[in-house]
């Protein structure tokens, strides 16, 4: 796909990742927030980022050269002017994004695509009376989407076919990996499957059975190191000699069991948060949260080059795992 303008409305911390996305790949982008400043201070946050991914070595260009795509918009009508492409990246309130879309539509032209950034709120709740609405959906990153290239892609029910597959060869085309769902479910894919993990993570702490180190531990220990580079089902596709229907019939009746001993829903209350809070707060005082925000993006960034790499050697039929001294 050609490059083309992209239109970035909202320059938080999604709507300026989503700008070096785009910029990356060669498309002038255009960032438009109402708040006074808001834009040109994220384009600044833009030049450090795009920095750190050069000293990382995970873009090729010089910073200068792909900041110089990114430009600040005055008003909305400008930074939608001739946009192949709108991200909408405003905040997660109904209200809030039924207005900026209705403003959207009174100014986008009649072949572009808008995505929200919606992290669980359809499109459906603030797209159904605009012109535009054949052209809406929910294109959801994971933050950083520069470093994170999982975007979700949630149609509404008036969302156009041509509209959903155009929206996922431009995610592709910008090196994005899109997953498409069929229909609207709360939470999406990503937060659906988030959301049954950190419930357990929750339910064993407050059951006493174990602290919160030990549960991050065994993620970032065991089922994370597996999951940066496979998805669940291939994970235990490898894990029984038979294969994925080898692996259900040795341990469907354990997960059946967890599961009924699960069925209660409950929501965290003060004092479970609390505790947990505490918790945490002896790993990690709050002072700190900021400098291990950066440190957790530089592992991504490590992590990006490393998946980049092997994902190359899986493609030419090299093994640089099996070299020694190769990374």
């Amino acid at each position: 796909m050609a490059p083309g303008n992209i239109g970035i409305v909202g320059a938080g911390l999604v709507g300026l990742g989503w700008a070096i996305v785009f910029a990356r790949a060669g498309h002038a982008v255009r960032l438009y927030d109402n708040a006074p400043g808001a834009a040109a201070e994220a384009r600044r946050t833009i030049a450090l980022r795009l920095d750190d991914l050069r000293q990382a070595g995970l873009i090729d260009e010089a910073p200068a050269t792909i900041l110089a795509r990114v430009s600040v918009a005055d008003s909305l009508a400008e930074a939608l002017e001739d946009a192949l492409y709108v991200q909408e990246s405003v905040l997660e309130r109904v209200d809030v994004k039924n207005s900026v879309m209705r403003e959207i539509d009174a100014l986008v032209g009649p072949a572009t695509w808008i995505g929200s950034s919606s992290s669980g709120l359809p499109a459906s709740l603030y797209t159904e009376g605009l012109g535009c609405r054949d052209r809406c959906l929910v294109a959801h990153p994971v933050n950083p989407p520069y470093l994170a290239p999982i975007v979700e892609l949630v149609p509404a029910p008036w969302t156009s076919p041509a509209t959903l597959d155009s929206v996922r060869t431009l995610m592709q085309a910008v090196g994005q990996a899109p997953v498409t769902m069929s229909q609207e479910a709360p939470g999406f894919i990503l937060n659906r499957l988030q959301a049954v993990l950190l419930m357990e993570a929750w339910r064993l702490v407050e059951a006493g059975l174990a602290s919160v180190a030990d549960v991050d531990l065994t993620v970032s220990q065991g089922l994370g190191l597996r999951w940066a580079f496979m998805g669940p089902f291939e994970t235990i596709d490898l894990n029984a000699p038979g294969g994925i229907a080898d692996y259900a019939r040795r341990l469907g009746g354990l997960y059946r069991d967890i599961a009924a001993e699960t069925t209660e829903q409950r929501g965290w209350d003060n004092e479970l948060i609390a505790r947990i809070e505490a918790q945490r707060r002896e790993v990690l005082p709050e002072a700190e949260l900021v400098a291990r925000s950066a440190w957790r993006d530089r592992r991504l960034m490590a992590l990006a080059l490393h998946k980049r790499r092997m994902d190359s050697a899986d493609a030419a039929g090299t093994d640089p795992a099996a070299t020694p001294g190769t990374q």
